[in-house]
């Protein structure tokens, strides 16, 4: 997990933009395929996998992380076959669940967002009108 307290707020809402850290690199390993989802799970786990590789952040996965979508996924499964659900293991499942940035507040903890392409011609008018604005104000 990024870091404790509350959600930051996304760049564009945020003033001051001078905070900047200091990350270590190293090169990625080959892009992942990610893995089928096991026809064994419960249809809620296997629904949540399969958002996975839907969505943004699977962007950055590593074949590790996939590995660990799949743990969470199984223990998941698991749980949700139960009559009743440990209050500990989901607890323990959505920490897991963050640590794979599948809610925005996780991903904006790790200064990640996501940006939704709009195809509308519309839409991207306004936008250009609201860049042009802010252009202008300085």
């Amino acid at each position: 997990m990024g870091s404790r307290g509350p959600v930051p707020k996304r760049d564009d809402q945020r003033r001051r933009r001078n905070s900047e850290s200091q990350m270590e690199h190293a090169p990625a390993g080959d892009r992942p395929k990610p893995p089928g989802a096991s026809q064994d799970w419960h249809p809620r786990a296997r629904a949540w996998f399969q958002s996975l590789k839907k969505s943004g952040q699977a962007h950055f996965y590593e074949a590790s992380d996939w590995q660990q979508a799949m743990v969470v996924a199984e223990l998941l499964s698991r749980e949700l076959s139960k009559d009743r659900a440990s209050a500990q293991m989901v607890q323990a499942l959505f920490g897991q669940m963050t640590e794979l940035l599948t809610t925005e507040g996780a991903r904006r903890r790790v200064r990640l967002e996501l940006d939704r392409v709009e195809d509308d011609g519309d839409d991207a008018a306004v936008t250009a009108l609201d860049d042009f604005r802010r252009q202008a104000a300085g």
